[in-house]
């Protein structure tokens, strides 16, 4: 314990001059600046008409009543009373400003207990009402408790408590070396700066509770949001293991068909050949470990997972669906249908579905029109639902919907646009590129010599 004593009191020094010596904007502890800044402007107004005030008071009372003369008086006044203003923009040299004049102001008012007859630091001293207590009188108390205050809004609890201490310190040596007056005395004076103080660290901690809140809530939302693409993208990943996995299967079989499709294959041929094999099997082996990990974390039941992936050709039984669940739904197909390949068709018709699901959440009683226009290099998907007759929310949720639309569309190169319509409905277009799918490549025998023409 006097060990820890001992370091504290060597490190006091050190802490004081970090803490009250400086020049800073906002010593604010590192919690930035605080949002009630900004309200300066509306702030200043009020406290130019307390400042005024003040200034009025202290002038009378340095110039005349402690006889400091006109020009210093109102010199100690402006001080003071731009002290007030200028903490809101430099809380520790402000608070020292004041606390300066306090102490340079001791003086004359010591030597104002002499006898109003007397010079005094060679200003001639003015009849008037007996003076009150010093530095305990209301106006000081009232600038110091106004600079502690907003010194406290702006800067740590420990430096408040710091600068309190200081100027209790301050006022009781100068009580001391002026020892008169009939004002309040120092234990209501000290009682007010203490409050003061207490109640400005009390707001401050407020609002930099507010703060840490308002950085959580902004760090909750950008996880919540990540956590949810990423969820998004291990979903749409799920689904296009199949799609994936067969094309790996088909380029397997034909590696290891082809030397049977040639006559006297080279050793050269057979070996890059079965290295395309191996390497299509292995890459298929990790394929289906990853997404088998994926497939193990989803909540679908074993029959649905390997289920075949759906394709636009299902869509008006996703239509019948939508209808049975109570939707206004109609559906029309436009343009020559032509093959797509399973990526196309997939994303296409979990659009469609995801859109429909949105319409039964947040548009009850509205009528969707579903279309689906097959063009030259792409298919356009365009779900349109009109104002909903049920008080819902209309605005889609920020959950897997929409997000997962433009996952799919970004994935194959195309185009997504949401929102409101003019009617107070919702719309979905998406533009997808009219992959054809592969075909297999046919290895070609080599020409008979006897039927080459030459």
């Amino acid at each position: 314990m006097v060990r820890r004593s001992v370091r504290w009191l060597r490190a006091l020094p050190r802490t004081l001059r970090e803490d009250l010596l400086t020049m800073r904007e906002g010593p604010n502890g590192g919690y930035g600046k605080p949002r009630w800044l900004d309200w300066r402007p509306v702030i200043m107004v009020p406290l130019v008409m307390v400042a005024v005030g003040l200034l009025v008071a202290d002038t009378n009372l340095y110039a005349f009543q402690f006889g400091a003369g006109i020009q210093l008086g109102l010199l100690f006044a402006v001080v003071q009373a731009v002290a007030l203003l200028a903490v809101l923009y430099r809380p520790v040299p402000a608070w020292w400003a004041s606390l300066i004049v306090t102490v340079v102001v001791t003086p004359f008012a010591a030597n104002s207990a002499s006898g109003p007859e007397e010079f005094r630091f060679g200003a001639p001293s003015f009849a008037g009402p007996e003076p009150s207590a010093y530095p305990w009188n209301a106006t000081c108390v009232a600038v110091q408790a106004g600079v502690l205050f907003l010194l406290a809004l702006r800067v740590r609890p420990r430096v408040a408590a710091e600068a309190l201490a200081i100027t209790v310190l301050v006022g009781l040596a100068c009580d001391a070396a002026v020892s008169w007056g009939n004002g309040p005395g120092p234990r209501l004076a000290l009682a007010v700066l203490v409050v003061v103080t207490m109640l400005g660290a009390a707001l401050r901690g407020l609002s930099v509770a507010r703060t840490r809140l308002v950085v959580q809530e902004g760090l909750t939302a950008e996880e919540r949001a990540r956590r949810t693409l990423l969820e998004e993208r291990n979903r749409i990943a799920r689904e296009l293991h199949d799609v994936v996995a067969h094309h790996m299967s088909v380029i397997s079989i034909q590696a290891q068909v082809v030397p049977h499709l040639v006559d006297n294959p080279s050793d050269e041929l057979r070996e890059n050949v079965e290295g395309i094999r191996r390497n299509a099997v292995d890459a298929l082996t990790e394929l289906r470990r990853v997404l088998g990990v994926l497939r193990s974390e989803d909540p679908l039941p074993q029959a649905d997972r390997h289920a075949p992936q759906p394709t636009l050709d299902r869509l008006d039984a996703l239509v019948g669906n939508a209808r049975a669940a109570g939707l206004d739904v109609t559906a029309t197909v436009t343009g020559e249908r032509r093959p797509l390949s399973p990526g196309v068709e997939l994303s296409a018709f979990r659009i469609v579905q995801e859109a429909l699901s949105n319409a039964i959440r947040h548009a009850p009683g509205a009528r969707v029109r579903v279309e689906i226009g097959h063009q030259r290099d792409a298919v356009v998907v365009r779900v349109t639902n009109t104002r909903p007759d049920r008080t819902a929310p209309l605005a889609r949720d920020g959950g897997h919907g929409l997000l997962g639309m433009r996952e799919r569309t970004a994935m194959l190169g195309g185009e997504l646009a949401t929102g409101a319509t003019p009617d107070g409905g919702f719309d979905v277009t998406a533009i997808l590129p009219a992959l054809p799918p592969a075909e297999p490549v046919r290895p070609v025998r080599p020409a008979d010599p006897a039927e080459d023409p030459r």
